[in-house]
């Protein structure tokens, strides 16, 4: 069973449950919106709840029914980082004993404790740069050798060795029964440069979520992400964590009543266990958003998102393996995933080479992975319909037989969101051939999102303002401005 849960920003502890007359409003809104769990934060942006306040919540809510738990924030955390300003430079051991303290704080009030996305680091002042150039990561008394000379490598093990030995070895030392979530961004494409390493951060914290805020994709401040980026990160993460994954995470931040309820529909189709409705203040005073408009037509959507929901992880999704290795860096195709997913291309995203694939797609983050080519070259030569970016295609030309029928070079050009405005009867017949294998024929333009599944379910979505007319296996099918439509066997 699918359930919504809220996050209570250290913040909203201080200005929203701080007396039992608030904690009792912020319980009726939860019951209103169906949330059944809460998170109530003990630190974010330098500022920490007191403990009488997280207590207090913490009860009443239990009292009422609600599952809880608690959440971290590492914002402005000690030494700032050259990067952005909200960052800290977890090099520094000062910094590094902050955090720690902060963690041991929140794990004396909780048994369960989820850190929002901002446990990264961009900063290179000089301490952080000689440390690189020594190859040496140093976290408290220990040191820890660094494979590798670049940002990304230094980064990624500072990071990993500090939730180890700052995080969770003293949550664990304090409260022997706590679990640790780490959420990751929803920005995947730089997870490496920032120091997430996704395949072994997920191996030593308990749970992982994921960040499925996509927004308004033409919004000034907070554009750029189409909605199908949610659905392929709960899925990419999803694959890499397992059962570990818990949930995803979305706000309303720069969205309309009808793009927020899509992050709700696309946490869901990608297999989320748990949607957290980012944050209680924001969505009941909608000071920064359309909050309160967001969560009215989230409550009027609930019923049929839970019913969706329940039909979702009874089936197997199938279509077209897309290759994400962990680490991968984009090239000049940054997040084409998800514009290839707008272009009702059913995709199974993996994080290792999909060697029985029925169809795949591979772009240029597949150089990450050193087997590649032989990979590739056995992959195609089994017949397997297989698109390739040609930006891939230019770095594997002589090494991978390309002008074969099963082969199709998809022209990105550098400019993945200019898939976008590829012609309909172009779509249509690159889809076709990699559907083949599947038994299903589809026809749409852009900005349709479509979901198959084993059993010969789907769903299809349509992400434009005006009606779309689509053709499934020969069935023509009209779909409603921001509406979708589905069908289970």
């Amino acid at each position: 069973m699918h359930r919504y849960s809220t996050l209570f920003t250290a913040q909203d502890v201080r200005d929203f449950l701080s007396t039992e007359k608030k904690i009792q409003e912020a319980v009726e809104w939860c019951r209103k919106t169906g949330v059944t769990r809460v998170f109530i934060e003990s630190f974010r942006d330098a500022y920490q709840a007191e403990r009488e306040n997280l207590l207090q919540a913490k009860k009443v809510f239990q009292n009422n029914g609600f599952q809880v738990s608690g959440c971290v924030t590492t914002t402005r955390v000690g030494k700032v980082s050259t990067g952005w300003n909200l960052i800290s430079c977890y090099t520094d051991i000062a910094t590094q004993k902050h955090l720690q303290e902060i963690f041991e704080y929140t794990a004396s009030i909780f048994d369960e404790i989820m850190i929002d996305d901002f446990l990264f680091t961009d900063c290179s002042c000089p301490e952080c740069d000689e440390a690189r150039k020594k190859g040496m990561v140093i976290i408290g008394d220990e040191k820890y050798p660094v494979q590798g000379e670049a940002w990304r490598d230094y980064r990624c093990e500072l990071m990993f060795r500090l939730s180890d030995d700052r995080i969770l070895k003293p949550v664990r030392r304090i409260n022997p029964k706590a679990k640790v979530i780490i959420k990751y961004p929803q920005w995947y494409e730089m997870f490496q440069d920032r120091g997430y390493d996704v395949k072994r951060e997920t191996e030593i914290f308990d749970m992982i979520w994921v960040g499925t805020e996509t927004r308004n994709y033409n919004d000034a401040r907070w554009g750029g992400v189409v909605q199908y980026a949610a659905y392929f990160i709960m899925r990419w993460l999803g694959e890499i964590g397992g059962e570990k994954c818990g949930g995803g995470w979305f706000d309303p931040y720069g969205t309309t009543e009808e793009t927020y309820v899509e992050q709700a529909r696309q946490t869901i189709l990608g297999g989320a266990r748990e949607s957290l409705l980012f944050c209680y203040g924001s969505l009941r005073e909608g000071a920064r958003a359309t909050g309160p408009e967001n969560v009215s037509a989230l409550r009027r959507n609930m019923p049929e998102l839970l019913e969706v929901a329940v039909n979702v992880r009874k089936r197997k999704p199938i279509g077209v393996n897309a290759y994400k290795p962990p680490n991968s860096h984009p090239g000049r195709e940054s997040r084409v995933f998800d514009f290839v997913g707008m272009l009702g291309i059913p995709l199974v995203p993996c994080h290792e080479f999909p060697k029985k694939a029925r169809a795949a797609f591979f772009s240029f983050h597949s150089l990450e992975d050193p087997g590649l080519t032989m990979n590739l070259e056995k992959l195609v030569a089994q017949g397997a319909p297989v698109i390739i970016t040609d930006g891939l295609a230019d770095m594997v030309r002589g090494k991978v037989k390309l002008d074969l029928q099963n082969v199709e070079i998809l022209s990105v050009n550098g400019n993945p969101k200019s898939l976008l405005d590829m012609p309909e009867k172009e779509i249509n017949h690159i889809r076709n051939k990699v559907l083949k294998p599947f038994g299903v024929e589809f026809e749409a333009p852009t900005w349709t999102g479509l979901y198959i599944y084993h059993d010969g379910s789907w769903v299809i979505e349509n992400f434009r303002d005006e009606p779309v007319s689509v053709v499934l296996n020969g069935r023509r099918i009209r779909i409603e401005p921001r509406d979708w439509l589905y069908e289970w066997k």
